[in-house]
Protein backbone atom coordinates (compact mmCIF):
# COMPACT_ATOMS: atom_id res chain seq x y z
CA UNK A 1 0.00 0.00 0.00
CA UNK A 2 1.36 3.43 -0.92
CA UNK A 3 2.13 5.97 1.79
CA UNK A 4 -0.59 8.59 2.43
CA UNK A 5 -0.24 12.06 0.98
CA UNK A 6 0.18 14.76 3.63
CA UNK A 7 -0.32 18.52 3.61
CA UNK A 8 1.74 20.08 6.39
CA UNK A 9 3.17 23.40 7.49
CA UNK A 10 6.64 21.88 7.22
CA UNK A 11 5.97 21.01 3.58
CA UNK A 12 4.78 24.55 2.92
CA UNK A 13 7.95 26.01 4.48
CA UNK A 14 10.07 23.65 2.39
CA UNK A 15 8.26 24.90 -0.71
CA UNK A 16 8.96 28.51 0.26
CA UNK A 17 12.65 27.65 0.63
CA UNK A 18 12.73 25.93 -2.76
CA UNK A 19 10.96 28.88 -4.39
CA UNK A 20 13.92 31.27 -4.01
CA UNK A 21 15.63 30.32 -7.32
CA UNK A 22 12.24 30.41 -9.02
CA UNK A 23 11.63 33.95 -7.79
CA UNK A 24 14.90 35.07 -9.38
CA UNK A 25 13.69 33.69 -12.70
CA UNK A 26 10.15 35.00 -12.26
CA UNK A 27 11.15 38.61 -11.58
CA UNK A 28 12.40 39.57 -15.09
CA UNK A 29 9.47 37.69 -16.63
CA UNK A 30 7.04 39.73 -14.54
CA UNK A 31 8.79 42.98 -15.39
CA UNK A 32 8.50 42.16 -19.09
CA UNK A 33 4.76 41.49 -18.70
CA UNK A 34 4.35 44.82 -16.92
CA UNK A 35 6.19 46.65 -19.68
CA UNK A 36 4.09 44.95 -22.35
CA UNK A 37 0.91 45.76 -20.41
CA UNK A 38 1.90 49.42 -20.33
CA UNK A 39 2.54 49.34 -24.06
CA UNK A 40 -0.92 47.83 -24.61
CA UNK A 41 -2.50 50.69 -22.70
CA UNK A 42 -3.48 48.88 -19.49
CA UNK A 43 -3.84 51.04 -16.40
CA UNK A 44 -2.12 50.25 -13.11
CA UNK A 45 -5.31 48.70 -11.75
CA UNK A 46 -5.86 46.63 -14.90
CA UNK A 47 -2.26 45.41 -14.80
CA UNK A 48 -2.62 44.48 -11.13
CA UNK A 49 -5.87 42.57 -11.69
CA UNK A 50 -4.57 40.78 -14.78
CA UNK A 51 -1.40 39.62 -13.02
CA UNK A 52 -3.23 38.60 -9.84
CA UNK A 53 -6.23 36.87 -11.39
CA UNK A 54 -4.90 35.47 -14.66
CA UNK A 55 -1.47 34.74 -13.15
CA UNK A 56 -0.03 33.12 -16.25
CA UNK A 57 2.90 34.87 -17.85
CA UNK A 58 2.84 33.17 -21.23
CA UNK A 59 -0.95 33.55 -21.50
CA UNK A 60 -0.73 37.22 -20.50
CA UNK A 61 1.95 37.93 -23.10
CA UNK A 62 -0.03 36.18 -25.84
CA UNK A 63 -3.24 37.99 -24.84
CA UNK A 64 -1.45 41.34 -24.79
CA UNK A 65 0.07 40.59 -28.20
CA UNK A 66 -3.47 40.36 -29.60
CA UNK A 67 -4.62 43.49 -27.76
CA UNK A 68 -6.23 46.08 -29.97
CA UNK A 69 -7.87 49.48 -29.42
CA UNK A 70 -10.65 48.99 -28.63
CA UNK A 71 -9.60 45.69 -27.07
CA UNK A 72 -11.21 42.49 -28.30
CA UNK A 73 -11.98 40.59 -25.11
CA UNK A 74 -12.94 37.51 -27.14
CA UNK A 75 -9.68 37.38 -29.11
CA UNK A 76 -7.49 38.03 -26.07
CA UNK A 77 -9.43 35.57 -23.93
CA UNK A 78 -9.27 32.84 -26.56
CA UNK A 79 -5.52 33.34 -26.99
CA UNK A 80 -5.01 32.97 -23.24
CA UNK A 81 -7.27 29.91 -23.18
CA UNK A 82 -5.30 28.18 -25.93
CA UNK A 83 -1.99 28.79 -24.19
CA UNK A 84 -3.29 27.59 -20.83
CA UNK A 85 -4.72 24.37 -22.25
CA UNK A 86 -1.32 22.90 -21.46
CA UNK A 87 -2.31 22.99 -17.79
CA UNK A 88 -5.01 20.43 -18.55
CA UNK A 89 -2.19 18.10 -19.60
CA UNK A 90 0.12 19.05 -16.73
CA UNK A 91 -2.37 18.74 -13.86
CA UNK A 92 -3.07 15.01 -14.21
CA UNK A 93 0.64 14.30 -13.86
CA UNK A 94 0.28 15.36 -10.21
CA UNK A 95 -2.82 13.20 -9.71
CA UNK A 96 -1.09 11.07 -7.02
CA UNK A 97 -1.05 14.25 -4.92
CA UNK A 98 -4.15 16.08 -6.15
CA UNK A 99 -6.49 13.08 -5.93
CA UNK A 100 -5.94 12.99 -2.18
CA UNK A 101 -6.54 16.68 -1.50
CA UNK A 102 -9.91 18.28 -0.81
CA UNK A 103 -11.36 21.75 -0.36
CA UNK A 104 -9.11 24.79 -0.08
CA UNK A 105 -5.95 22.67 -0.16
CA UNK A 106 -6.77 21.42 -3.64
CA UNK A 107 -8.12 24.66 -5.12
CA UNK A 108 -5.38 26.96 -3.81
CA UNK A 109 -2.73 24.52 -5.00
CA UNK A 110 -4.29 24.45 -8.46
CA UNK A 111 -4.53 28.25 -8.57
CA UNK A 112 -0.82 28.79 -7.86
CA UNK A 113 0.37 25.95 -10.10
CA UNK A 114 2.53 27.27 -12.92
CA UNK A 115 5.17 25.69 -15.12
CA UNK A 116 8.11 26.27 -12.78
CA UNK A 117 6.71 24.98 -9.48
CA UNK A 118 4.89 22.19 -11.33
CA UNK A 119 8.28 20.97 -12.53
CA UNK A 120 9.61 21.01 -8.95
CA UNK A 121 6.53 19.17 -7.70
CA UNK A 122 6.87 16.48 -10.37
CA UNK A 123 10.50 15.96 -9.40
CA UNK A 124 9.59 15.75 -5.69
CA UNK A 125 6.73 13.35 -6.36
CA UNK A 126 8.90 11.11 -8.53
CA UNK A 127 11.49 11.09 -5.72
CA UNK A 128 8.87 9.62 -3.39
CA UNK A 129 8.04 12.76 -1.40
CA UNK A 130 4.45 12.80 -0.12
CA UNK A 131 3.89 16.32 1.28
CA UNK A 132 1.70 18.06 -1.30
CA UNK A 133 1.91 21.39 0.57
CA UNK A 134 5.26 21.92 -1.12
CA UNK A 135 3.46 23.00 -4.30
CA UNK A 136 1.51 25.67 -2.42
CA UNK A 137 4.69 26.74 -0.63
CA UNK A 138 6.45 27.43 -3.90
CA UNK A 139 3.36 28.93 -5.51
CA UNK A 140 2.44 31.64 -2.98
CA UNK A 141 5.82 33.48 -3.07
CA UNK A 142 5.80 33.20 -6.85
CA UNK A 143 2.34 34.75 -7.08
CA UNK A 144 3.31 37.66 -4.80
CA UNK A 145 6.55 38.19 -6.70
CA UNK A 146 4.72 38.03 -10.00
CA UNK A 147 2.23 40.74 -9.06
CA UNK A 148 4.93 42.96 -7.55
CA UNK A 149 7.30 42.71 -10.52
CA UNK A 150 4.47 43.18 -13.01
CA UNK A 151 3.59 46.44 -11.30
CA UNK A 152 7.26 47.43 -11.33
CA UNK A 153 7.35 46.71 -15.06
CA UNK A 154 4.25 48.83 -15.55
CA UNK A 155 6.03 51.75 -13.86
CA UNK A 156 9.25 51.23 -15.83
CA UNK A 157 7.42 50.79 -19.12
CA UNK A 158 6.18 54.35 -19.06
CA UNK A 159 9.77 55.61 -19.20
CA UNK A 160 11.65 52.89 -21.08
CA UNK A 161 9.31 52.05 -23.97
CA UNK A 162 11.64 49.33 -25.40
CA UNK A 163 11.43 48.30 -29.05
CA UNK A 164 9.52 45.06 -29.81
CA UNK A 165 12.80 43.25 -30.62
CA UNK A 166 14.57 44.37 -27.44
CA UNK A 167 16.56 41.55 -25.71
CA UNK A 168 14.52 41.99 -22.53
CA UNK A 169 11.62 40.20 -24.18
CA UNK A 170 13.76 37.04 -24.39
CA UNK A 171 13.36 36.64 -20.61
CA UNK A 172 10.03 34.83 -20.99
CA UNK A 173 11.45 32.23 -23.39
CA UNK A 174 14.58 31.83 -21.24
CA UNK A 175 12.45 30.76 -18.26
CA UNK A 176 10.87 27.90 -20.21
CA UNK A 177 14.22 26.79 -21.64
CA UNK A 178 15.69 26.58 -18.12
CA UNK A 179 12.73 24.47 -17.00
CA UNK A 180 13.65 21.76 -19.49
CA UNK A 181 16.87 21.04 -17.58
CA UNK A 182 14.97 19.80 -14.51
CA UNK A 183 12.55 17.72 -16.61
CA UNK A 184 15.10 15.91 -18.78
CA UNK A 185 15.23 12.21 -17.94
CA UNK A 186 17.64 11.03 -20.58
CA UNK A 187 17.37 9.55 -24.05
CA UNK A 188 13.85 8.24 -23.44
CA UNK A 189 12.62 11.84 -23.68
CA UNK A 190 14.10 12.44 -27.14
CA UNK A 191 11.09 10.99 -28.99
CA UNK A 192 8.22 12.92 -27.29
CA UNK A 193 10.23 16.15 -27.10
CA UNK A 194 11.27 15.86 -30.74
CA UNK A 195 7.72 15.12 -31.89
CA UNK A 196 6.37 18.03 -29.85
CA UNK A 197 8.90 20.46 -31.31
CA UNK A 198 8.42 19.30 -34.89
CA UNK A 199 4.62 19.46 -34.72
CA UNK A 200 4.74 22.87 -33.05
CA UNK A 201 7.03 24.26 -35.77
CA UNK A 202 4.86 22.80 -38.54
CA UNK A 203 1.66 24.16 -36.98
CA UNK A 204 3.21 27.60 -36.53
CA UNK A 205 4.06 27.64 -40.23
CA UNK A 206 0.63 26.40 -41.33
CA UNK A 207 -1.30 28.65 -38.91
CA UNK A 208 0.84 31.77 -38.48
CA UNK A 209 -0.08 34.49 -35.96
CA UNK A 210 -2.07 32.01 -33.83
CA UNK A 211 -1.38 30.08 -30.61
CA UNK A 212 -2.48 26.68 -31.88
CA UNK A 213 1.13 25.50 -32.26
CA UNK A 214 1.35 25.29 -28.45
CA UNK A 215 -1.65 22.98 -28.18
CA UNK A 216 -0.66 20.90 -31.20
CA UNK A 217 2.89 20.40 -29.94
CA UNK A 218 1.74 19.49 -26.43
CA UNK A 219 -0.83 16.96 -27.62
CA UNK A 220 1.53 15.39 -30.17
CA UNK A 221 4.35 15.08 -27.64
CA UNK A 222 2.03 13.60 -25.01
CA UNK A 223 0.68 11.03 -27.46
CA UNK A 224 4.20 10.12 -28.55
CA UNK A 225 5.22 9.60 -24.93
CA UNK A 226 2.13 7.52 -24.19
CA UNK A 227 2.70 5.30 -27.23
CA UNK A 228 6.37 4.90 -26.31
CA UNK A 229 5.50 3.79 -22.76
CA UNK A 230 2.79 1.43 -24.01
CA UNK A 231 5.14 -0.23 -26.52
CA UNK A 232 7.81 -0.74 -23.85
CA UNK A 233 5.32 -2.05 -21.25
Amino acid sequence: MSQPVTFTWAGFREGVRLSVPLLIGTAPFGIVCGIVAQGAGLSYLETFLMSGLVYAGSAQLVALATWTHPASALAAGFAAFVVNLRLALMGPVLAPWFDRLRGWRLWTSLFVMVDQNWALAVRAMNAGERDAAQLLGTGVPMLLTWVATSMLGRVLGAGLRPAPDHPIFFAALAVFICMLVTLWRGRRDVLPWGVAGAVALLTARLLPHTSWYIVAGAIAGSLAGAIRDRVRA
